[in-house]
């Protein structure tokens, strides 16, 4: 009925200009133009599918009163679960948005990443989640067309361990072996023979994965993923959740209330770029906004208020810089893999020249500056573990910061035990982009299955803060 009067009136107007003596033939009237693209554009909302729909008003602009899931963060963890929604849902069952702050990414966690790939680890969850995520590289043309290319660089990833950690290696090479992963330990001689521009004298062994390991490029994997979300229909909007709204319902009753009502949240109140506060009402909210998530939660009480919401989210903003340096004679060959010292520093090659990537997570609170950093932590040991880098020239730097999980220094992923509809994807720090398909696959499975469906991450959930069950990842990488 709607749609036939906004027709009728659509008609009728385009009639009377038509008709008017002040239009003239030659010439197409300024509200005549407006009102045939109106026109236009309500005829192919209103023939389209829901998922075209979805399209045409995320393409127009159009501010979303409600949303089915809302999530906060359009870097690749976010983006991946808004893709992995739509495809689960048949691109048509639910409406997405995803609020992100910065359009530009500019400061995301995800395009400061060096971009490895590697199944090196400890617990399960972390290996089973960043194989899934190189079977979803390998396969990303077949998804999301032949022009998805993450520029993925398959020359393996190799982790070094001193005397104290060489026992640690060989128990996560074979728990990594039980979930199919191919590597190899090598002893410090056969890593003399294998890679001779390498300094062994303290290294005790190493542990070199042979497949699905290696590096890609993180800024080409968030395009694809946010390409693939919004290609089914999911809305971005540019803008900052500032605040959350609560509904009482005094229905609810659990335990950790403290004989209080029941608050649940509803709606997020969002700051547009152009200082409009507009609110937006949800069924399910997912915090997946990196370092941010901390100040997100606490706006919805977490860590503020009784009760089961007096325990914070542990998350910590770590600074972690980022160098590119040139070594222009007898670099180490293009068979070198993504190396990690024992002492928790990596480099890589970018591409087929002399030229590297290096880096290393700052310890708590230090206030270097990058040249200081690199001087006094970066270069002894690169020059110590590559003769060849002694005459290095650094050619570029950049800082950035990642959401640190200082509990466990793991990810956290699930509903908060308080809020049966809000979800957080958070604290994978440095090796959250090779895990972001994986993650977004577990949230939707979550939030449309009800539960954990192809991989089993309950242990990463908030409940563990409560029970002071921690989650160490034992492992070399930094």
């Amino acid at each position: 009925m709607f749609s036939r009067r906004v027709s009728k009136f659509l008609i009728n107007v385009n009639r009377y200009l038509h008709t008017s003596k002040n239009c003239k033939k030659e010439f197409e009237h300024p509200l005549l133009r407006t009102l045939r693209i109106l026109k236009e554009d309500f005829y192919r909302i209103e023939g389209a599918s829901k998922n075209e729909r979805e399209k045409q008003r995320a393409l127009m602009g159009l501010f979303p009163r409600h949303a089915d899931v809302l999530i906060i963060g359009g870097g690749a963890i976010g983006s991946s679960i808004a893709y992995w929604l739509k495809e689960k849902t048949s691109r048509e069952g639910i409406r997405v948005v995803v609020i992100e702050k910065d359009m530009t990414y500019s400061k995301c966690t995800t395009v400061l990443s060096p971009g490895a790939l590697h199944q090196q680890f400890s617990l399960p969850e972390n290996i089973q989640m960043s194989l899934f995520g190189a079977d979803f590289l390998r396969t990303i043309k077949k998804r999301f067309g032949k022009g998805a290319h993450v520029q993925f660089h398959p020359q393996g990833h190799l982790v070094l361990a001193d005397e104290v950690g060489a026992q640690q290696l060989v128990d996560n090479s074979l728990i990594e072996r039980e979930f199919g992963v191919i590597n190899e330990l090598l002893s410090k001689e056969q890593l003399k023979n294998k890679f001779p521009w390498m300094n062994v004298e303290d290294v005790e062994l190493g542990c070199l994965g042979l497949e699905k390991q290696g590096w890609f490029d993180p800024w080409a994997l968030l395009s694809v993923m946010r390409y693939g979300a919004t290609d089914l229909g999911t809305q971005y909007i540019e803008g900052e959740v500032v605040d959350f709204l609560f509904k009482d319902k005094q229905e609810y009753i659990g335990e950790g209330m403290e004989d209080t009502s029941y608050e649940a949240v509803r709606e997020a109140v969002i700051k547009l770029p152009d200082g409009q506060h507009k609110t937006i009402e949800f069924a399910y909210c997912i915090i997946a906004a990196g370092t941010e998530t901390l100040e997100l939660s606490q706006l919805a009480k977490i860590g503020k208020g009784p009760g089961m919401l007096s325990i914070p989210l542990p998350i910590e903003k770590r600074k972690r810089y980022v160098y590119k340096f040139d070594c222009p004679e007898s670099p180490p060959g293009i068979n070198t893999p993504m190396t990690v010292d024992p002492s928790g520093l990596y480099f890589r090659r970018q591409g087929l020249g002399g030229s590297f990537l290096c880096g290393l997570s700052l310890p708590e609170k230090c206030e270097e500056s990058p040249q200081n950093f690199f001087d006094h932590q970066i270069l002894p040991v690169l020059q110590n573990r590559v003769h060849k880098f002694c005459d290095i020239k650094l050619t570029n730097s950049w800082c950035g910061n990642y959401e640190n999980n200082y509990f466990d220094d793991s990810g956290i992923i699930g509903p908060h035990p308080y809020y049966h509809n809000l979800y957080i994807a958070t604290g994978f720090s440095a090796y959250g982009i090779q895990q972001a398909p994986a993650i977004g696959r577990a949230v939707a499975e979550l939030i449309i299955d009800g539960d954990f469906k192809t991989i089993d991450l309950t242990r990463f959930g908030f409940d563990r803060f409560i029970v002071d069950k921690p989650m160490y990842e034992y492992r070399q990488i930094q």
